[in-house]
């Protein structure tokens, strides 16, 4: 059985950072491309970091471009998302997602659609 579960969110102030981890078990990990997605309050889930297992450089949102950074670790069978200088407007729920072998590239986008496993998310609030 595929699992993630996230952890790392949190309460923090403008300017801020935070790491967030996506521990995985029941697949391996190696095989699979990581996405982080997040949805605020009233709105739809967007994509907002994804990294192939492969070839290919990660995806990034506009919004995050430059702020987060998307890793993983296959020998920990962990995903990461590092965000550095947050903002209220990244406020959310953060989810990890996992799909077999999808491609990423930066210049492709990165949809939900694209992923069939999902964690239960994390919230992050960043604060004025």
């Amino acid at each position: 059985e595929v699992q993630l579960v996230e952890s790392g969110g949190g309460l923090v102030q403008v300017g801020e950072s935070l790491r967030l981890s996506c521990a995985a078990s029941g697949f391996t990990f190696g095989d699979y491309a990581i996405g982080w997605f997040r949805q605020a309050p009233g709105k739809e889930r967007e994509a907002v970091a994804c990294i192939s297992n492969t070839d290919g450089s990660p995806y990034y949102a506009d919004s995050v471009k430059g702020r987060f950074t998307i890793s993983r670790d296959n020998a920990q069978n962990t995903g990461y998302l590092q965000t550095d200088s947050l903002k209220p407007e990244d406020t959310a729920v953060y989810y990890c997602a996992a799909e077999f072998s999808l491609p990423v590239d930066s210049g492709w986008g990165c949809y939900v659609a694209d992923f069939s496993s999902w964690g239960q998310g994390t919230q992050v609030t960043v604060s004025s």
